[in-house]
């Protein structure tokens, strides 16, 4: 590993901690390094705050003149909440500039890149720009799709199996594993599952973590005929926002009923294969949900991976066997014929939690 890389990667590692935190922004590390030291560093927080390259220079001081600036994502050309670092950059001394990636925001794209160089800055950009990218996976998608990022989370036995025939599900993995979901709530702007998933479990679909705190997903329950009731915990519990969503003919009495709750209606048309995921996934970008931890039974977990829109996979395995020609998979759906239709994955790695492990999957590029 050379320079560059040594100190892209401390950026790197510096702009994961704020992991979930600044949606819809991108994460962003910056590192400021001058004669082998290093003189500042910087995290955006939270989005409205100011971003990496300010917290860096700020820590730097006057020693940011002749220095490399290291940072994961092109510095922002435009005005937002924000003004653009790319002049920030440009007035402080700055020498050369390392950048990890250039920013799939259309009202960026290369133009922070060319402020710099037209500004006799040298720029190099592409270190670690692999890492980058997947790091900042879910701003790319939202910026080149304009839909929330959807990760698909599922426990399963050895065998494969989801429930028992019944729909028993409590508990499949580990402790270690049921905190490790959790952190993953904590990372993501909406949780989403069907109505039979709130009909068999009546879950509460909150973050609960040992070390208290935490940040509440919005709740997103797929509900054609609107059989929620009106004592679930999905409804009962305030202590995360709940959007429900039908079609355009559900029951006006059950709307009205759920909306004097509090509850939010979304209703978006039906398709022969049920309630038309396209339509709603722009919906809720629009109301700014950036993305989505799918949680959802084997019939949505089909619904999504039968419309492609899932776009990672959390996949815990817990070490038993259930067996039983009824029990429940995490895939549903109309059967294929032949093997040449099954839905490649790549694994990117394998975590373990206690007895469980988690495998982390892409879908693979058509």
């Amino acid at each position: 590993m050379n320079n560059d890389e040594y100190y892209m990667k401390m950026a790197l590692e510096i702009a994961a901690s704020a992991k979930g935190k600044t949606n819809p922004n991108p994460i962003v590390g910056a590192v400021i390094v001058k004669d082998g030291v290093i003189a500042g560093t910087g995290i955006h927080r939270k989005a409205g705050e100011p971003h990496a390259e300010v917290h860096a220079f700020k820590m730097a001081g006057d020693y940011a003149k002749g220095a490399t600036l290291f940072v994961t994502l092109e510095p922002c050309s435009h005005y937002g909440k924000t003004p653009p670092c790319a002049n920030l950059v440009k007035d402080s001394g700055i020498k050369r500039v390392v950048v990890a990636m250039e920013d799939p925001n259309p009202e960026v794209a290369g133009r922070g890149i060319a402020l710099l160089r037209n500004a006799g800055i040298e720029v190099e950009v592409g270190i670690l720009e692999k890492e980058a990218r997947r790091l900042n996976e879910r701003f790319i998608h939202n910026m080149t799709t304009g839909r929330p990022f959807v990760l698909s989370k599922y426990a399963m036995t050895l065998d494969g199996k989801l429930a028992t025939h019944t729909g028993h599900s409590k508990w499949i993995t580990g402790e270690q594993s049921r905190h490790s979901v959790h952190l993953l709530r904590n990372e993501v702007d909406a949780i989403l599952v069907g109505i039979g998933t709130v009909l068999a479990d009546n879950p509460s679909l909150t973050t609960r973590l040992p070390e208290g705190g935490g940040k509440n997903p919005i709740r997103i329950i797929l509900d054609s005929e609107l059989r929620v009731p009106l004592e679930a915990n999905v409804v009962q519990v305030e202590e995360a926002k709940t959007i429900i969503v039908t079609h355009e003919d559900a029951s006006l009495e059950k709307i009205s009923s759920l909306s004097e709750m509090g509850i939010e209606i979304m209703m978006v048309p039906r398709t022969d294969a049920g309630l038309d995921l396209e339509i709603m996934m722009d919906e809720l970008y629009k109301k700014g949900i950036t993305d989505i931890l799918l949680e959802g039974g084997s019939e949505v977990n089909a619904s999504f991976l039968r419309a492609g829109l899932i776009n990672k996979y959390f996949i815990y395995v817990a070490p038993k066997l259930l067996g039983g020609r009824n029990s429940l998979t995490p895939f549903t759906g109309d059967d294929v014929d032949t093997m040449d239709e099954a839905l490649d994955v790549s694994i990117s790695h394998v975590d373990t939690f206690g007895e469980d492990i988690r495998i982390t999957a892409y879908p693979k590029s058509k």
